[in-house]
């Protein structure tokens, strides 16, 4: 049984260099470049008419909150808001980060800064470490942001259901940055004339945090916290739920995106809230296809692709088995089958990048 080594500085590291898993050719299915290049064509209007929903249903659900307050009535506004802002800032975080949500730029880094924010990720690491994650998506010692390593840490998965591993790590981090400090694997990624850039922001958020709790203590009332800070807990429920589905229990150290990714189909409410990043084996393959052109996206490659899970529950179906086989079996992972219209996994590709012999 094989032992991982997650350390993006260690001999798993190491390891992908040499053996070519790292920055490494991936399958793609094949698109005509025509209904390519207009599948990738970016638009102002989808992206700010959810926009417009996810601030107008945020500031209207904060404002029942502290008109409720200290109310148990209050709860289900707090509870909505935690979820849009501890779980839909995620999902605005990625797609903004990728430059791909809005066609103007500015609009696209205006609402990537406010979710960073929210998701207590530093947007200037967290752009080089996502860029790292698509590089080398499940490459052990490379990708850094892998969630269920093997065997997988069901506690702290568990912990992050409420935010308090990840948030924690976060505001360490700003901390950190703010003194003027990178940990040694942000300096693997983040180049020099970037980290200026991490330190400045980090300041600005510690300058927020901290004019929010003076307000709390001058209040007597964490009501401030309420609605800066503590929706990162309480509200990180959903984009921990959809982001194990993503690649949990799926194959590491290949280079085909239908082996180590998964497409589950979701209800409306979910799909807003994570914005269409359901469609994540359509993500990987093709990064630079805007969210809202995910799904024509799933219509035209779907017969190479693996079926997509009928669900979340259905998803959880196969993902918590395999978590739990981990445990006992580090090197057990879900195969996914393919439709006969698919071409076949290229195992030759897997094979050269692993240093094997092809059988």
């Amino acid at each position: 049984m094989t032992k991982r080594d997650y350390s993006l500085l260690g001999p798993d590291a190491a390891r992908a260099v040499k053996t070519g898993l790292a920055t490494a050719q991936w399958y793609h299915t094949e698109v005509p470049r025509k209904e390519m290049k207009a599948l990738m064509q970016r638009s102002d209007q989808p992206a700010v008419r959810d926009t417009i929903l996810l601030f107008g249903a945020m500031i209207l659900l904060a404002g029942l909150g502290i008109a409720l307050w200290p109310s148990p009535w209050s709860a289900p506004a707090w509870l909505a808001y935690g979820v849009l802002y501890g779980s839909a800032m995620d999902s605005r975080w990625h797609e903004c980060g990728h430059g791909t949500a809005f066609k103007t730029p500015w609009m696209n880094n205006a609402v990537y800064q406010i979710a960073s924010f929210c998701m207590v990720r530093n947007p200037v690491v967290w752009r080089w470490s996502h860029a790292r994650h698509h590089t080398d998506t499940i490459i052990v010692g490379r990708d850094p942001e892998i969630v269920a390593m093997r065997p997988p840490a069901l506690f702290r998965i568990f912990l992050n259901f409420f935010g308090i591993l990840d948030a924690l790590t976060g505001w360490k981090h700003m901390l950190q940055n703010a003194a003027g400090h990178l940990g040694p694997e942000e300096a693997d990624f983040i180049p020099e004339q970037e980290r200026p850039k991490v330190f400045r922001v980090a300041r600005i958020w510690v300058l927020i945090y901290a004019a929010t709790i003076v307000l709390a203590v001058a209040m007597q009332s964490i009501l401030p916290l309420m609605v800066i800070g503590l929706p990162r807990l309480y509200g990180a429920w959903h984009h921990v739920m959809t982001g194990i589905m993503q690649h949990a229990g799926l194959a590491d150290n290949v280079l085909d995106h239908r082996l180590n990714s998964r497409t589950v189909y979701i209800n409306p409410v979910s799909r807003f809230v994570y914005w269409n990043m359901n469609y994540h084996v359509e993500h990987h393959m093709f990064p630079m296809v805007p969210y809202h052109r995910l799904p024509e996206l799933h219509e035209k490659i779907k017969h190479d692709l693996p079926a997509p899970n009928t669900s979340i529950l259905d998803a959880y179906r196969e993902i918590w088995p395999a978590l739990k086989r981990q445990l006992r079996y580090e090197d057990y992972f879900l195969k996914r089958e393919l439709p006969g219209t698919a071409r076949p996994y290229r195992e030759d590709l897997h094979a050269e990048a692993l240093g094997v012999p092809a059988e």
